[in-house]
């Protein structure tokens, strides 16, 4: 049995039941903008009924790092579903991101960020634009999981999983399915990052092929952003891991026209967290001129979530009318091409006044399409054979130089291990390195079976046991050199599974 995530259903029952939604009012100007979003929400006949919870800046000042409380975190329970306004991270260290708690404890593993250019009510140089960019949420660099490990050196953990990768690889084809999409694009790394970013690339391609009726392409992140930021008309659905997402989709909503007016779905199995993507803007707050599109984007989404399609629908054309009919907050306000300069409370009563109405020119906008739903099978861990074939072990060494260490290391005999190379920021140094490499104070210093066959252009692996890399490390320690971390290297089903180092 998969679990099924609603993304709209436009031909099913006008949903009678009342939708209970957990409203976080922001910081900023988000308590403005969550106002007229609902005002505007309430007038559709949206069947929702709201339980206001406290999040962000005040939380965070009173003493709560994580921005959020245990009531706050009831309420979630309770409703299932979170609009939210956009909050305020106070500057200053110990303060963690609410946003990537959130997606990350409640199980958020697909970041939806549609962008339709509205041209040419919206200033833009992509009329043509209609992207969507389907990040994924829970994993990636956005793990948070740093150390600094020496006087020189910090790490952050790249953590990618198949499930993570199958999950959302499967949530944009099935997305594109519904939506009656034509293509989708994967954006990587693995020119460089050969095991993560290869593994999110290696599932795309396997997915891929169960949909023979969608277009499937690769691009390597740099030059894919580059020709999304030139070329946005040529991309449709665009899926990626968390970081690269974060990135792209703030440059489709750019040069889309504004990040301000675009909305997100945050979707998990169990819960689904809607917002907008903009920020708090705190230099604008109270001043009642903040366009709440974003947010009022976000909740049709939310709207075509649980089942009341027909209320997203005309919320989402009314507002379209009111842009034709050029009704703009200050942010997207031209003054020769505009009809009226209107504040937050005035541009969602232009909205509500045209509900019912439908736009002429901007009637063509993806926001409006799609039906179905999206099913997300189970994870199944495949079984494979695990070999244990040596281990890299990070040292804290300064004012040696790379000879010194290999040849130090070198005299250590631990059973079968043996020291095979050492690199510094990824870089060989020992043996035979280049005097020009700069080193820091943090070594990889690789150690393998005696037996192994490091000479061949593809070196060949013998396994160990555990506890020959416990007696090198005790070894190591006796001959005083400081072990920061340890990594053990593996081959699964025989495939060598860890990263050779530059130069190697």
């Amino acid at each position: 049995m998969g679990n099924e995530v609603l993304v709209k259903e436009k031909e099913s029952r006008k949903t009678s039941a009342i939708v209970k939604i957990a409203i976080a009012e922001g910081d900023g100007i988000g308590p403005e903008i969550m106002k007229a979003t609902l005002k505007v929400l309430k007038a559709a006949g949206a069947q929702i009924e709201t339980e206001t919870m406290s999040i962000g800046e005040q939380v965070y000042l009173a003493g709560n790092s994580a921005g959020i409380e245990k009531s706050a975190w009831d309420v979630i329970s309770r409703n299932k579903i979170i609009l939210k306004a956009p909050i305020t991270t106070p500057q200053g260290k110990g303060y963690k991101s609410l946003n990537v708690t959130l997606r990350k404890s409640l199980g958020l593993f697909a970041n939806i960020r549609p962008v339709s250019a509205l041209h040419p009510y919206v200033k833009t140089n992509f009329p043509k634009m209609d992207v969507v960019v389907v990040r994924e949420n829970e994993e990636d660099l956005y793990a948070g999981i740093e150390h600094q490990q020496t006087e020189d050196v910090v790490q952050c953990l790249k953590l990618i999983s198949r499930p993570g990768c199958e999950k959302i690889v499967r949530y944009a084809f099935e997305y594109a399915k519904a939506y009656g999409r034509k293509k989708v694009t994967c954006m990587v790394k693995d020119n460089i990052m050969k095991l993560t970013d290869g593994l999110f690339h290696s599932v795309f391609k396997e997915i891929a092929k169960e949909y023979p009726e969608i277009k499937s392409e690769s691009q390597i992140i740099d030059i894919g952003s580059a020709k999304l930021a030139a070329s946005p008309e040529n991309y449709d659905v665009i899926v990626t891991s968390n970081l690269y997402g974060d990135i792209i989709s703030d440059i489709v909503a750019e040069i889309g026209g504004s990040v301000g007016m675009a909305g997100s779905a945050n979707i998990g199995t169990n819960v689904a967290m809607f917002e907008a993507i903009h920020g708090s803007a705190p230099d604008i707050a109270g001043q009642k001129i903040a366009n709440p599109s974003g947010l009022l984007n976000a909740a049709t989404m939310m709207l075509a979530h649980i089942g009341q399609a027909d209320v997203a629908d005309k919320i989402k054309n009314a507002w379209l009318t009111t842009i034709e009919d050029g009704y703009h907050t200050a942010d997207i306000y031209q003054e020769n091409t505009s009809a009226q300069l209107v504040n937050t409370d005035e541009f969602a009563n232009e909205i509500i006044a045209r509900l019912g109405k439908n736009p002429i020119n901007l009637s063509g906008s993806n926001m409006s399409k799609g039906s179905g739903t999206i099913t997300i099978p189970e994870y199944q861990r495949k079984a494979s054979k695990k070999e244990l074939v040596g281990v890299d072990v990070f040292i804290d060494w300064q004012d040696k130089d790379p000879q010194w260490i290999g040849t130090e290391l070198s005299k250590i005999k631990a059973h079968n291990l043996k020291l095979k190379m050492i690199t510094n920021r990824g870089v060989k140094v020992f043996p035979n390195g280049l005097e020009e490499t700069y080193c820091t104070d943090h070594w990889r210093c690789r150690f393998v079976a005696v037996d192994a066959n490091i000479k061949r252009a593809i070196p060949t692996y013998e396994n160990v046991e555990f506890e020959q890399v416990v007696a090198l490390l005790s070894k190591l320690h006796q001959k005083g050199f400081q072990v920061i971390k340890t990594e053990n290297l593996y081959e699964f089903d025989g495939k060598r599974s860890f990263s050779l180092g530059q130069g190697e």
